[in-house]
């Protein structure tokens, strides 16, 4: 089985062998995946769920000191969609204006953890709800009882009893999975609500307790600020209890970037986000990766001249027209 990065390298010598009179340094990207890329992050508005995160890296010649941080950000549909759609884009920084733009006439619940970043796009977006991540609300709480080194000694502790109640909540709703959308809405109603609304009750009661910049104490002020979007699920039945599957999505990324350690150049980490975009959206469908994306190094140059992009259609990774060996 290939390494991402030995397959990087590979798609990298493909997209050379194919350039024609594309720069060199751009590897091709620009002019072959990247038509693929922008099709995809059309079709991307066309979903009712989304989920969204972003990572630091290092790229070294942005024009900034060395060390600076830029970001990757990744755009996924919910995990409950048969066709998934992974989406990488390259940022100087962390600002909101980034999501704000990459998400400009999506209309739907986009799943994030608590940077206040797409709380604040929410506000300036109508038609876009902000769902909050269970995982992270839960994590906190966890970390808390990573500081008791005697396992017995956690149990009996506040942080050991909000664990118990999410898992309670997660155990529930996983029992859900597989039911239609509005049937698992209901159920979520009548079923899973309660043990939410008995969490926040005790949360905000216990919240006293111990102290505000304790681990389990901001575990509390996190939960409770949040407490908006870690319901919106309860609403609606396509949108997960987390942002989960985007973490674990993004972690292909991360275990190059700790072998990689940094970018060296903008359009070296504009083109590395083109291609983990269409590589996690392949493996997403369940494709093999070097083998797709070698068909659509060869069937997309042929194309280049078209004023009609429906060929691209029949690329997609689900569709019924795709044919390579």
């Amino acid at each position: 089985m290939k390494t991402l990065i030995s397959f990087r390298s590979e798609v990298y010598s493909k997209i050379s062998d194919l350039k024609h009179d594309v720069n060199a340094e751009r590897w091709g990207a620009d002019h072959y995946l990247a038509i693929l890329y922008d099709h995809l992050h059309t079709l991307l508005y066309g979903y009712h769920v989304l989920q969204a995160d972003e990572t630091p890296v290092e790229v070294t010649k942005d024009g900034r000191p060395t060390g600076a941080k830029s970001y990757i950000w990744i755009y996924r549909t919910g995990k409950s969609y048969g066709k998934a759609i992974v989406l990488y884009e390259y940022q100087k920084d962390r600002k909101a204006d980034h999501p704000q733009e990459f998400l400009k006439g999506f209309q739907g619940v986009c799943v994030t953890d608590g940077y206040q970043a797409y709380h604040s796009l929410e506000r300036k977006t109508a038609g876009l709800t902000i769902a909050g991540c269970w995982a992270y609300a839960r994590r906190k709480y966890a970390d808390a009882l990573k500081a008791i080194k005697d396992k017995d000694n956690q149990k009996g502790t506040l942080a050991y009893d909000a664990v118990k109640q999410i898992g309670a909540i997660y155990k529930l709703d996983h029992e859900l999975e597989g039911l239609e959308p509005s049937e698992r809405q209901h159920r979520r109603q009548m079923e899973v609500k309660p043990l939410v609304d008995a969490y926040f009750a005790w949360a905000k009661k216990h919240q006293s307790e111990v102290p505000p910049k304790s681990q389990t104490g901001k575990a509390f002020i996190y939960s409770i600020n949040q407490e908006a979007y870690l319901r919106v699920f309860l609403n609606d039945g396509e949108v997960p209890m987390d942002n989960n599957a985007t973490e674990s999505t993004l972690r292909g990324f991360c275990i190059g970037k700790h072998n990689w350690r940094l970018i060296d150049t903008v359009r070296g980490a504009e083109s590395s986000a083109v291609i983990y975009s269409i590589t996690e959206t392949t493996k997403s469908n369940g494709l093999k990766v070097y083998e797709y994306v070698e068909h659509l190094l060869t069937e997309i140059p042929k194309h280049m001249d078209d004023t009609d992009l429906s060929f691209l259609d029949d690329l997609l990774p689900w569709s019924e027209n795709l044919l390579f060996v």
